[in-house]
């Protein structure tokens, strides 16, 4: 039987995730930093693998940078988010994470996320 095209993109993408996840693991000390996209925002989380929890989480839905921007998931938002995320990172006291892109390629919004949040101090 033949599948639909949709079905085919989502189980590749449901593989790709499941296999980087394996690669990819945060800690207490180096916890990972991950970034998605949907079609209108950009959100980004940093969770501790080990214990399972979510320690500092931000998106471009927040006032804080929806007032600033008049889109919110161009270069500027993902530069902002960037930003405003080492911030967070700074205030509880995190220098360096892992890295997590998810299933995207490291150009465009994704390049510029990371290198904003590496100009605040945060290491990868």
């Amino acid at each position: 039987m033949i599948k639909p095209r949709h079905q085919l993109k989502k189980t590749r993408t449901e593989r790709l995730r499941k296999s980087l996840k394996k690669r990819i693991k945060g800690t207490a000390e180096k916890p990972r930093l991950i970034i998605f996209m949907s079609n209108k925002f950009l959100y980004s989380q940093v969770v501790d693998d080990q214990n399972g929890k979510v320690l500092i989480a931000a998106s471009t839905l927040e006032k804080e940078i929806k007032a600033k921007l008049k889109s919110a998931k161009n270069k500027e938002a993902a530069k902002l988010l960037g930003e405003l995320l080492a911030e967070r990172l700074k205030e509880k006291k995190i220098e360096a994470v892992v890295f997590d892109r998810n299933i995207y390629a490291f150009t465009g919004r994704v390049k510029i996320f990371a290198d904003s949040a590496r100009e605040k101090g945060i290491r990868f």
